[in-house]
């Protein structure tokens, strides 16, 4: 695994460096588009990191492949099988990346391509949740097993876009990716399943390698390409853990994954309160009002201006909100109700702490 880690990685940061150097100076499509309203940064920055990623894992399971297949030292049993998971991932990787060159692909095309790596994943890979740990629920599953193909689909088409959400600011999205994947890689390497482990740590190393020219200083964006490589590849790996250990609680992801997940509902539900479409990019997600509530004025005014180039002050902010569900869910892993009832904790939190910063009630203690 370290070998193939160390593939993943030196792949990522070496193709993101050749991206930065060979998109520099040159005002294309590539860049970020100063008119969106979720744009908080000044200068003209690539959004090309998911080509970075895709290159650094593809190359990395290849390479775990043939291991495999010439003597297997590290026991990972990656056989042929790792190939389909690169097919059913190019749909929506290939469609984000398409959008970050020409961003010109409507929601409805990348939905649609996501939808298409969630039916592949199904079709390729027999893909499915067979319970829910609820035992009510577990029933209805066996009696009717295209309610978890449904789930599956939702949540390898959903999960993308979720990330793509959360993806605002230097680090953000990449430091919540890397921590989700290796909290997925601990669990993995505790039932024993090496196969699935290296592929969350590829994708955690190929993370690393981009994360290099991302933060601090924010070189390179991770684009729909890389939200979306991040989410299928977690959502993919999430229901494979569950599907083939029946010790691993099928709301341990659930709860890793509950902040993207509830940062998507969320916004759906007061973008439809507010009679907008939930398609429709606005600056009122979590991580932005930290930004513009607590980041800001906690700098003097110069300082303040500077932050518009170099935003990497809000990321830490949302990494230890990451952590408050992180932790538990690695300690708790197995444990079902506790997991749903630290779900529920992290909602109401998250709610509250939106409501505190819409008002203007924010501690001082996290002000200063």
């Amino acid at each position: 695994m370290i070998w193939l880690s160390l593939i993943a990685f030196l792949v990522s940061s070496v193709c993101a460096a050749f991206l930065i150097r060979l998109l520099k100076g040159r005002r294309t499509p590539h860049y970020d588009d100063e008119s969106k309203p979720q744009r908080f940064h000044m200068g003209e920055v690539p959004r090309m990191g998911g080509v970075a990623l895709l290159a650094g894992l593809c190359v990395s399971w290849g390479m775990g492949v043939i291991q495999s297949q010439s003597g297997d030292p590290a026991s990972l049993r990656l056989g042929n099988w790792t190939y389909w998971w690169i097919v059913a991932l190019l749909p929506a990787a290939l469609g984000g990346i398409i959008e970050d060159m020409t961003q010109r692909m409507t929601v409805r095309y990348r939905l649609a391509l996501t939808l298409l790596s969630g039916a592949l994943a199904i079709w390729l890979l027999g893909m499915n949740i067979p319970r829910l740990g609820v035992s009510w629920l577990d029933m209805v599953l066996t009696q009717a097993p295209w309610i978890g193909m449904g789930i599956v689909m939702l949540a390898i088409a959903g999960l993308p876009h979720a990330f793509n959400i959360i993806d605002g600011y230097n680090g953000l999205a990449g430091m919540v990716a890397l921590v989700i994947s290796l909290a997925l890689a601990h669990v993995c390497l505790q039932v024993n399943d090496r196969a699935l482990g290296s592929l969350i740590i590829c994708l955690a190393a190929a993370t690393g390698g981009f994360l290099m020219w991302n933060y601090p200083r924010g070189m390179l964006f991770a684009g729909d390409g890389g939200a979306y490589i991040w989410g299928v590849v977690i959502a993919m790996v999430s229901i494979a853990l569950v599907q083939r250990n029946p010790d691993v609680s099928p709301w341990f992801p659930v709860l890793l994954l509950i902040y993207p997940i509830w940062e998507t509902l969320f916004s759906i539900y007061r973008k439809l309160a507010r009679g907008v479409s939930p398609g429709m990019a606005d600056a009122l997600h979590f991580h932005q009002l930290i930004y513009r509530r607590i980041v800001i004025g906690v700098f003097h005014d110069d300082e303040s201006r500077r932050m518009l180039m170099r935003n990497n002050r809000t990321s830490p902010y949302l990494w230890a909100f990451t952590m408050l569900t992180v932790v538990p869910a690695v300690l708790f892993w197995n444990k079902t109700w506790i997991l749903m009832a630290f779900c529920g904790l992290f909602v109401v939190s998250y709610v509250v702490a939106y409501l505190c910063i819409v008002r203007f009630k924010v501690p001082n203690w996290i002000k200063h």
